[in-house]
């Protein structure tokens, strides 16, 4: 009930209902005419919850909820039966349908969680600066390029094995980690051994694999802090750079700790999601449709391995920013859940798609101008490609694999032709690529995400 009588103090707002009814003096009236305007008080009274009704009967049984008796009704409102004042009540007050209740966004993204992810994507790189003149003088990069680029795209095909076998239990994703995990590491280690050059190179390629299909798992099963305590040795050893070198022991071993720590909380993390009860039902994904994903991460390694080549600072801008591009993810399906809501026309909301998709992605590109200029990089190579990225991960988020894929694979593969081998544009292959594969992901974004279909 709305007005005065519902801030009363003393009584429920039914008994104050009641009481109003029980004492309110009788309009005068002869014995067969019907009191209009006690009727039209009462429906004022109870526009609200009126409104919403169906049916008379449901007005019905609210008066006889707020306790209203035969004599009431027959006294003060000239109605014979409580059905008869219902149905007055009925037609007079105008339909009503509230909006349902607001329920929790399933795609509400954790600011903290996000930027920590972005944190633990750069702070592998700590382990590089330490052990890089143990290794470096001796051999070539070459081993550990090869054995990253093959862990990438292996960790992002396993990635989406695991995620899919999540949706049937943390029991089955583990043991799909377990298996997938140690083969993705054997095989990155065993592709840098022709291109080693050297043991100490070897050995950097097979920590560094090793570290990639530990820190896989732990954040596929969202262990996030628990690899970030693994990490702490890294830390340590990269604040003691800055003042003084420290040392061979030290370049060596706090790697090797952070590394040891890591694998060993990566077998604490599947030990627990081995134990939960295996969930029923659901197979293993095909093989083939996880190759997409894999392909993507070549692509992507490659895209980064040639802007590194040119700028590597914006290298570390971009991989930092990789949280802040995930909270972005989650909030774009959340912002499109709303405009799914709020347009009732599949034009209306193919406007509000793509309005959606220009203010996640703007979103996701102004902060990297200032972060760009600060380190020197380059924005007219970084954006691009950042874009690039974004896109493509957010057509994969909705399962479009396949388009992201064969565009990346393609910009990766005309830059890197280009700079290889001289030909113009030269310098521009790489931005003059990213921005066309983000100009074509973009497209594909609008036309496959514009659909009200994929947000329901």
């Amino acid at each position: 009930m709305s007005g005065p009588m519902a801030l009363e103090p003393g009584g429920t707002e039914r008994d104050t209902l009641a009481l109003r009814l029980a004492v309110a003096p009788a309009p005068a009236r002869d014995d067969h005419t019907p009191a209009p305007e006690a009727v039209s008080r009462l429906a004022a009274e109870l526009a609200d919850r009126v409104g919403p009704a169906v049916h008379p009967y449901e007005v019905a049984a609210l008066l006889e909820a707020e306790g209203l008796t035969a004599e009431q009704i027959k006294e003060q409102y000239g109605h014979p039966d409580l059905f008869s004042l219902a149905t007055a009540l009925y037609a007079q007050v105008p339909r009503t349908f509230p909006e349902p209740p607001a329920t929790a966004d399933p795609w509400r993204p954790d600011p903290v969680r996000s930027l920590l992810r972005g944190v633990l994507f750069a702070l592998p790189g700590l382990a590089y600066l330490l052990t890089a003149p143990l290794w470096h003088p001796g051999g070539h990069a070459a081993g550990l390029i090869v054995a990253g680029l093959l862990s990438w795209a292996w960790g992002q095909a396993l990635g989406h094995r695991a995620h899919v076998r999540l949706a049937t239990g943390r029991r089955e994703a583990a043991r799909t980690l377990l298996t997938g995990a140690p083969l993705g590491a054997a095989l990155a280690t065993s592709a840098a051994v022709p291109l080693a050059g050297g043991a100490a190179v070897l050995a950097a390629a097979a920590a560094q694999s090793l570290y990639l299909a530990a820190a896989g798992v732990l954040l596929v099963l969202a262990r996030e802090r628990l690899l970030l305590a693994a990490l702490t040795p890294l830390l340590a050893g990269a604040a003691a750079l800055p003042w003084r070198d420290p040392g061979t022991p030290l370049r060596l071993g706090l790697p090797l700790l952070a590394l040891l720590a890591t694998l060993a909380v990566t077998a604490h993390a599947l030990r627990g999601a081995l134990a939960v009860p295996a969930a029923a039902g659901g197979g293993r994904p095909p093989l083939p449709s996880s190759l997409p994903y894999g392909l993507f991460g070549l692509a992507a390694g490659l895209l980064v391995l040639l802007e590194g080549r040119r700028e590597p600072y914006a290298v570390i801008v971009l991989t930092i920013s990789m949280g802040p591009a995930e909270w972005l993810l989650y909030r774009y399906r959340s912002l499109s859940v709303a405009a799914l809501r709020a347009t009732a026309t599949p034009a209306g909301f193919r406007l509000r798609s793509a309005a959606v998709l220009g203010l996640c992605l703007l979103g996701y590109l102004l902060p990297l101008l200032p972060a760009a200029r600060l380190t020197g990089a380059a924005p007219d190579t970084l954006l691009p490609l950042a874009a690039t990225l974004w896109t493509a991960l957010l057509l994969q988020a909705f399962g479009e694999a396949w388009p992201p894929a064969a565009i990346c694979l393609a910009a990766a593969g005309l830059a890197g032709a280009l700079t290889l081998l001289h030909l113009p544009p030269g310098p521009a292959a790489l931005p003059l690529s990213c921005g066309a594969a983000a100009l074509a992901l973009v497209i594909c974004a609008l036309r496959l995400l514009g659909r009200p279909a994929r947000h329901a």
